[in-house]
């Protein structure tokens, strides 16, 4: 169960990762309102998007392929801290009771989060990964 487990987080967490950066090359405008809203207007840009946007997917199909984890894991994780770090008021107040700007569809940030925690934590006994089967 343990292997399957760690299997399908990897997967999902780097196939959000691969979404998210397609989504920047799919619809620039959606990339930009998000950095304006949540990253103080850091990377707007289209271009920048555009270069992020490539290096999500990289990031992405590395997670999900499970190849080079020992660098894809930590930089994933903080690319997922970042996010989290950005929308802090729907982690702590998903319903906006007491903070302003909350939305409860964020708040599962914070799990995301925890499963980049755990694959990066038990990447040794991720058996079903391209560096496993690499040796």
């Amino acid at each position: 169960m343990k292997r399957w487990g760690l299997l399908l987080l990897r997967v999902s967490t780097g196939w959000l990762l691969v979404m998210w950066g397609l989504d920047k090359f799919a619809n620039v405008e959606h990339g930009q309102r998000v950095a304006e809203s949540f990253y103080l207007g850091i990377g707007s840009q289209a271009i920048v998007q555009n270069v992020f946007g490539g290096l999500e997917i990289l990031l992405g199909a590395l997670v999900v392929l499970g190849l080079w984890r020992k660098r894809a894991y930590p930089v994933a994780f903080i690319v997922l801290l970042i996010t989290a770090l950005a929308v802090w008021r729907s982690i702590l107040d998903p319903w906006g009771w007491v903070l302003e700007g909350s939305q409860v569809l964020f708040y599962p940030s914070i799990i995301i989060l925890a499963g980049a925690m755990v694959l990066w934590g038990t990447m040794d006994q991720d058996e079903l990964t391209l560096d496993a089967r690499l040796g």
